[in-house]
């Protein structure tokens, strides 16, 4: 798929809500699912899009939901807002996008140095951490459920090559959510915009460098054109959670059998769209490198180290926040993150590491 595809705006109408669809006895109930996303954007763009379609379907229709990108009903940094006001419905993004909110949100989605994929759904499922997601999003007005994960992020797209934590000071950046603290305390000019602007930036010269998601959709947005040093491992992101925010009301007012079922519906495609993107990274790489001339290089370790103490820092003031909320989701996180780190060394650490010695399989 071609750049050009996701950049066309659509025109933006304007936020005030929109008038309820009437609601007769046995008829389909129409949601708008508004989206920070451009339309079938690979990854996250077509993630919303099936969420709608298994939400429609799951439902035997008496939900239809129908997706607006980025653009269409309101921008795609607004869409947190349009759910909560009653604009739309429902929204798809990712939590890394409401930090000016409460910081804990923040922690719901990624974290610098934190939980890998299934690690993150296993806090929510297993850890108390949908408790506690379902009490901060709660006094915005909205109810949310992780539909999705991109996995392992990268560390992103540089022009020049990075050789000492030096080498960061000054850099024009973006990233976002609790990457964005990491990045400043290391002296980098840490922004925040959406992927197709981060595209323009880099043309520019207003960014240095960037990181958006992964091979597969940071490939359809063409970064690669200007930027060639391509950097591993995302510490920043370890994982980044997607996520479905419906208005609480709304919700509230459906029968227990469609609130299980959009529930199901998200939960149901959370494994079904991270192997997607894994998959779909693994091809685009190669493609990257083969025909794109992008060359992948590892961060030095002296780095990566420095970016954790810088993360250490973040979490470390978060943990003791004044704010009752923000420090009670830090220690649920923090704790969850102790226990399945001490596991995984065994298990998955143990596993990759093994896999990747020398034999003839």
């Amino acid at each position: 798929m071609k750049r050009r595809d996701f950049l066309t705006a659509a025109a933006a109408a304007p936020a005030a809500a929109l008038a309820a669809p009437a609601i007769a006895q046995g008829a389909a109930t129409e949601w708008r699912m508004v989206t920070a996303w451009p339309k079938n954007l690979p990854g996250p763009g077509v993630a919303a899009q099936m969420l709608a379609d298994r939400i429609t379907a799951l439902s035997g229709g008496r939900l239809k939901v129908t997706l607006y990108a980025a653009g269409e009903i309101v921008p795609g940094p607004g869409v947190f807002d349009a759910v909560a006001e009653g604009t739309a419905e429902l929204y798809h993004a990712v939590p890394a996008y409401w930090g000016s909110k409460s910081k804990g949100i923040l922690l719901f989605g990624s974290q610098p140095f934190g939980l890998r994929a299934e690690e993150q759904f296993g806090w929510m499922a297993h850890g108390g951490g949908q408790a506690l997601y379902d009490e901060i999003y709660g006094g915005f007005g909205v109810k949310p459920f992780l539909c999705g994960n991109s996995g392992p992020q990268w560390a992103g797209w540089f022009r020049n090559e990075i050789t000492s934590v030096d080498d960061l000071r000054g850099l024009k950046f973006r990233t976002t959510g609790l990457a964005s603290e990491m990045a400043s305390r290391l002296g980098m000019a840490a922004q925040a915009m959406s992927g197709p602007a981060m595209f323009q930036a880099l043309q520019s010269g207003a960014l240095d460098a960037g990181e958006f998601i992964g091979p597969w959709t940071d490939s359809a947005l063409g970064y690669h054109q200007i930027a060639k040093n391509y950097y591993w491992p995302g510490v920043g992101e370890p994982s980044s959670a997607e996520e479905c925010g419906i208005n609480a009301q709304v919700f509230a007012d459906l029968p227990d059998d469609l609130k299980q079922t959009v529930q199901y519906a998200c939960e149901s495609l959370y494994n079904v769209v991270t192997t997607e993107y894994n998959t779909n990274h693994a091809k685009a790489l190669q493609r990257l490198v083969a025909d794109e001339g992008v060359v992948v290089r590892k961060l030095p370790d002296d780095v990566m180290s420095a970016m954790g103490n810088a993360a250490g820092e973040v979490i470390a003031e978060m943990r003791d926040s004044d704010d009752a909320l923000i420090k009670r989701i830090t220690e649920s996180y923090l704790a969850y993150r102790g226990l399945i780190s001490g596991y995984m060394t065994y298990a998955d650490n143990g596993q990759m590491n093994a896999r990747a010695l020398p034999y003839t399989y």
